[in-house]
């Protein structure tokens, strides 16, 4: 039995972020996590640079049962807290579009800083340590693991939501969080990419790899502007991952495929200058050219002359355009979504503390939890703030 002041079940980026600061505070601290090595998703995260934060990052980018309950960890330690901390430590990093923040090198950049801090603080991170059962004692938790058991006053659960199983994701931290009482919303998965259903899929698979500028809506009348990608199962891009957060099965997508561009006006400028030119070949100028081949195989654009065109079509057309539906199958899973939507319910926490309302010592930070960030970064800066709240109390 080995007697410890905080123990933290999961060494992602909330988890050792929380064991750095209880650490510093003087408690004595253990991460324990069933993987060869700390920070798995981190390593994986923004195609191997980790996008760590967002310089835009505010409550608005989260979805939560309860709005407000991001409000306080993201005001405690904000984005710019985080930047302050990665420029001490000199990591080399560069912006890209929409306030993303990448690191110039690897991931493991990010992961060698939270370690650091962690070793400065005397934390001890036992890798390779599986969490089999968790009880409540007269002092705290038991929790005992494959090598050994534990006996803490404070136990924070950072084991992460349901994304990416190859990395070792499991319910646990749902598990717990039910065993003590606490409501746990249900999951899915988020920021993702759709599937299609196989007329759409047979349609569409030859498209596989263009990329096109768009607004896609969902039908809560959420939207993004960004990039769409076409892939061999369906659809992907930054705008599709964006939108699977608020997409439910049945639904429909709409799509803007020319955000930057009224169609209708475009349509009267071609009647005047190249009249004689085919609609086909006219649109091949503004749109993909394979995409607008499969439109006019399928009759979905007139196979005529611009000048041919009647209003009624030029109207049908650019509302197809401007608006075009498609209803995914599903998506691709857990097994390559970014985040898990759902989880424990945050009425069920203290929104300063992470405590459980009802399990004095028991905190639940991180993806476990019901927030989830837009994809940009939002998601590792909920990750940085819960888990310095967290570290302040447990």
């Amino acid at each position: 039995m080995t007697q410890v002041d905080v123990i933290v079940i999961g060494a992602g980026a909330a988890g050792l972020m929380c064991a750095a600061q209880a650490g510093y505070r003087g408690r004595s601290v253990t991460v324990l996590d069933m993987g060869k090595k700390p920070g798995r998703k981190i390593l994986i995260s923004g195609g191997g640079r980790c996008n760590f934060t967002n310089e835009n990052a505010c409550p608005d980018n989260y979805l939560c049962g309860n709005p407000h309950f991001v409000k306080s960890c993201l005001s405690r330690y904000t984005q710019h807290d985080f930047i302050e901390l990665v420029d001490r430590h000199g990591l080399a990093y560069h912006h890209k579009t929409l306030g993303q923040l990448f690191c110039d090198n690897s991931a493991q950049d990010i992961v060698d800083i939270l370690l650091t801090e962690c070793e400065w603080a005397g934390v001890n991170v036992a890798l390779r340590n599986e969490v089999l059962s968790v009880e409540k004692t007269d002092t705290g938790y038991l929790v005992s693991t494959e090598q050994q058991s534990y006996s803490c006053e404070s136990l924070v659960v950072a084991a992460g939501g349901l994304t990416m199983p190859k990395l070792g994701a499991t319910p646990i931290g749902y598990k717990i969080a039910e065993q003590f009482g606490l409501k746990v919303l249900p999951t899915m998965a988020a920021l993702v990419p759709f599937t299609l259903h196989q007329h759409d899929k047979d349609r569409f698979e030859g498209l596989s790899g263009i990329s096109v500028p768009c607004i896609v809506s969902s039908e809560d009348c959420t939207s993004f502007k960004e990039n769409i990608l076409f892939t061999h199962r369906g659809l992907s891009g930054p705008a599709i991952l964006q939108i699977s957060s608020f997409w439910r099965a049945g639904q429909a997508v709409t799509i803007n495929l020319l955000p930057e561009l009224d169609l209708t006006a475009q349509l009267a400028t071609w009647r005047e200058t190249q009249a004689q030119k085919s609609l086909k070949n006219s649109l091949a100028t503004i749109l993909p050219k394979r995409f607008v081949e499969i439109l006019h195989e399928s009759k979905a654009i007139p196979d005529c002359n611009v000048n041919q065109l009647t209003h009624s079509q030029i109207d049908e057309l650019a509302n197809y355009i401007h608006n075009w539906q498609i209803k995914p199958n599903g998506t691709e899973g857990y097994r390559t979504a970014e985040v898990t939507l759902g989880g424990v319910d945050t009425d069920e926490l203290s929104s300063k503390t992470f405590e459980a309302k009802k399990a004095q010592g028991l905190y639940f930070i991180g993806e476990v939890t019901d927030v989830t960030g837009w994809l940009g970064g939002y998601n590792f800066q909920y990750a940085w703030s819960c888990g310095f709240a967290a570290g302040q109390y447990c």
